[in-house]
């Protein structure tokens, strides 16, 4: 799972919005509201599977139960 899908799957009722943007140099940031959640850049590498919503989680609550279970 891509992490545009990971973080939409799980708090897309919640966003405001959802902004990517090219880049170069292998840049890779993560942001919320302007903070900086991740940076490939400061960390040398990628986020690992579900790093990026595990650092989400605080800032944007517990995903909502908004899709049927399966």
């Amino acid at each position: 799972m891509r992490l545009a899908e990971e973080v939409l799957d799980r708090w897309a009722p919640v966003l405001g919005g959802v902004e990517l943007k090219t880049g170069s140099h292998g840049v890779f940031e993560v942001s919320i509201d302007g903070e900086e959640v991740f940076s490939k850049a400061r960390l040398d590498r990628f986020p690992d599977k579900g790093e990026v919503a595990k650092l989400l989680g605080p800032k944007l609550g517990s995903p909502p139960e908004w899709r049927a279970t399966q």
